[in-house]
């Protein structure tokens, strides 16, 4: 079926920031849509998304080259894509456009074959993915750093929650969601949320609200169905003119701040996961980390930037066992799938994400069902983020 027409419109994710989204329409006049997501904190190394003016024109130019074509798979599709932009951060055509485009065409190739998203994904790139493996869920139930104006150098503050099907995790995750509210607000008369949904309050310490989740999971003897995870997102936190951390109201030493790390992972028991410990270009850090703690669980974001070589190379050196992967980060459906394989066959875990800045377009967890990925990050359980959790019941049961 061929693309008979192509269009960009503005949109505004969660934090009312402009976004675009990118619809396809086919010969029979049906449309395809992708609504992309911005994300506040953003690695160096993504590619670049342009603002809706700029992503008009890019259209425009594309437009004539996308209605001649006919492209029988998504690698086809994305193949075209980087022969008009050869550019690493995609500066030429834009990757958030790119993405827009790879990611409609892919649900028109899905319609037309009567499949789900993640059944054409993993028909084209995981054919080796059988059954239905139920993912961790992420979910950001404190939010610090740049995600909240709060005193808190950690970025996020989450819970892990795995066992079970998806359906009662996230009943689950509702239930504990609540609980720590109730937790933090007994001595507040406000409580208000993040850009993610979690709670946004200052606290004593950035090691306080990691107390708070471990007391409360204990409190509803949850300790066999949640773990907890940070992510730091450390290049924020990094002074490259005085070789420092920013953390906790003092500019610290690595080694000071690597102990930071040692001594949460001694003292709370269900602490599991770290995510972008270090800045984006201390891969020796997450070595370190990870020499130290094998068992836990490494994650790189802006060290690897859902960039396949990367993703490769930073497991091949053990900087890290775990990858996140954001699809807006690269820009195409295919380099997406690449960084998913490229994580499988290093043997480590693979994480779908959303973003700060979010739509409420659900592909993330086809992703994840067509790769059967280790995890999905969605965020807290409210608000625009419900229409992923409800889109993840939904397919994982399908």
């Amino acid at each position: 079926m061929r693309i008979h027409d192509v269009a960009v419109q503005e949109q505004f994710d969660s934090r009312g920031s402009s976004t675009i989204a990118v619809v396809l329409r086919d010969s029979a006049g049906r449309e395809h849509w992708a609504s992309l997501p911005s994300g506040k904190s953003r690695g160096s190394r993504e590619v670049t998304a342009f603002p809706f003016a700029d992503a008009e024109q890019s259209v425009a130019r594309l437009r004539a080259g996308l209605l001649d074509s006919r492209f029988s798979s998504i690698g086809e599709c994305d193949a075209w894509l980087l022969e008009q932009d050869a550019t690493p951060a995609k500066e030429r055509i834009g990757g958030n456009v790119a993405l827009g485009i790879s990611l409609a065409f892919a649900r028109m190739l899905a319609e037309e074959g009567r499949l789900e998203l993640w059944e054409l994904l993993r028909r084209e790139f995981f054919p080796e993915a059988k059954g239905v493996v139920p993912p961790r869920i992420f979910s950001n139930l404190v939010n610090g750093g740049a995600h909240a104006r709060t005193n808190l150098d950690v970025q996020e503050f989450l819970v892990v929650a795995s066992g079970g099907s998806v359906t009662a995790m996230t009943r689950a995750l509702v239930e504990l969601y609540r609980s720590v509210g109730e937790a933090l607000s007994r001595k507040r008369t406000a409580l208000p949320v993040g850009d993610e949904g979690g709670y946004a309050l200052d606290f004593k310490n950035n090691r306080s609200p990691i107390a708070v989740l471990e007391t409360v999971i204990d409190a509803m003897d949850l300790e066999h169905e949640f773990l907890i995870g940070l992510d730091v997102a450390a290049s924020n936190l990094w002074n490259a003119e005085r070789g420092r951390y920013r953390w906790e109201g003092r500019f610290v030493k690595k080694e000071k701040y690597m102990e930071w790390f040692a001594e949460s992972f001694s003292r709370f028991k269900l602490l599991f996961s770290v995510e972008d410990p270090f800045e984006e270009d201390d891969a020796s850090g997450f070595r370190d980390l990870l020499a130290r703690f094998p068992q836990k669980l490494i994650v790189g974001d802006d060290l690897t930037t859902t960039k396949s070589d990367t993703v490769a190379a930073r497991i091949a050196d053990r900087s890290v066992n775990g990858i996140i992967v954001k699809p807006n980060q690269i820009g195409t459906v295919s380099e997406t799938c690449h960084a998913i394989q490229a994580a499988h066959r290093g043997g480590a875990k693979a994480i779908l994400s959303h973003r700060s800045g979010e739509t409420d377009d659900p592909f993330l967890v086809h992703f994840a069902r067509a790769s059967n990925a280790y995890g999905v990050k969605i965020g807290a359980p409210c608000r625009e983020r419900m229409g992923k959790f409800n889109e993840l019941i939904r397919v994982y049961q399908s």
